[in-house]
């Protein structure tokens, strides 16, 4: 960053493990979490939190305003998705869903949104992961078309919005 740059970018990434297999579990929840913050660190970022349910992930951080949010997307999935591989944390080949959302936040709503990725699990029993991450989108009035979403895996008795 040149000198007389400043900046303060909040960012909320959301992605999914791919096929929603639920492996983000508390056996290598801390160890995962723990090298993705690393991945976070070595891009200059600033991990804030990392929490998952057990089938997609939260991170949000303070961006390196050097690094493109795609960018750092790639290295995060691909630098977690080796480790996981490499270390054998679940059975077969792990890998992230093609896609994420990213979701920028003012210094005003660090806290609001550091408990919302805190209590994941108890978000996620009133809510579904494609309901909460549709009203993301639609609260960000982000223009989107199903066909591009992630692969939610409805069952029959779910309605598409």
């Amino acid at each position: 960053m040149k000198p007389g740059a400043f900046t303060q970018l909040y960012v909320h990434l959301v992605f999914a493990v791919k096929n929603r297999e639920a492996v983000l579990t508390g056996s290598i929840r801390e160890r995962v979490f723990e090298y993705i913050g690393g991945i976070i660190n070595d891009l200059r970022h600033k991990p804030l939190i990392i929490n998952r349910y057990t089938d997609h992930i939260h991170i949000f951080f303070g961006l390196n305003p050097t690094l493109s949010i795609s960018d750092t997307v790639f290295h995060i999935k691909r630098g977690s998705s080796l480790f996981i591989n490499e270390q054998k944390l679940c059975k077969g080949h792990f890998s992230w869903q093609e896609g994420y959302g990213a979701f920028t936040y003012s210094h005003s709503d660090i806290d609001r949104v550091f408990n919302y990725i805190k209590n994941q699990t108890v978000h996620h029993s009133k809510k579904k992961f494609r309901e909460e991450y549709v009203s993301l989108l639609n609260e960000y009035s982000v223009n989107y078309d199903n066909r591009y979403l992630f692969e939610f895996f409805l069952t029959p008795s779910e309605e598409i919005i």
